[in-house]
């Protein structure tokens, strides 16, 4: 059993041995260590074979040099994720429940995927019906918001999420979904001002409003 950790390491508690899983990753960048470190959790005894063969690094392993500056900055920004977890967590979800609820209010037939499960607390998937995301994306870019879309666009059709379609999402709402993200350096004024320009996006992607 593999487990890819990477979206909650950093931002929830990961027990690997509670989980008992055979393999686990997590990846720096997502919780403020440098880009290209990561860590590879392997349960002993767990099937493992190297991927770069040659010189016998990591006790054969891997072949090359490891990128000692790499491994370095991934365990200090380990020791910092650990340290400041639920606080971190507790301010993070507070500001996207704000987020959210602004959304409601200024739009009220957007809806929340997920809303009431457990999920990660710095991330909001927002479906906006009647318009599609990659309109979404054009209208958020010309006022300066990032977002990702919940869709990939091919030969000129959405296709919808396979992760929102699993869970159940109507194709309507899938074509329609963005992804929000918060993270340590997001503050309350940061959701302030993204709540009016999301707003603003969402009436000219359908074509009710101004268009940038």
């Amino acid at each position: 059993m593999h487990c890819d950790a990477v979206q909650a390491a950093g931002k929830v508690p990961v027990d690997v041995t509670a989980l008992g899983v055979d393999h686990l990753v997590l990846s720096g960048h997502k919780f403020g260590g440098p880009k290209g470190a990561a860590a590879l959790i392997a349960r002993t005894g767990a099937p493992l074979s190297p991927l770069a063969r040659g010189s016998a690094h990591e006790r054969g392993r891997r072949g090359g040099t490891e990128n000692v500056a790499g491994i370095v900055g991934l365990g200090l920004a380990c020791e910092l994720a650990a340290a400041e977890l639920a606080a971190q967590g507790a301010r993070i979800a507070a500001l996207r429940e704000r987020f959210e609820r602004g959304l409601r209010e200024a739009i009220p037939d957007c809806v929340v995927n997920g809303a009431g499960a457990e999920r990660l607390p710095n991330t909001s998937n927002v479906s906006f019906p009647g318009a599609r995301a990659d309109h979404l994306l054009l209208a958020l870019d010309a006022r300066g918001v990032m977002a990702s879309a919940g869709a990939a666009c091919a030969s000129g059709a959405v296709e919808p999420s396979p992760v929102l379609a699993a869970m159940g999402v109507s194709r309507e709402l899938a074509i329609s979904a963005l992804r929000f993200s918060l993270g340590a350096t997001t503050t309350a004024d940061d959701v302030e001002q993204a709540l009016p320009l999301v707003v603003a996006a969402v009436a000219a992607a359908r074509g009710t409003g101004v268009r940038s």
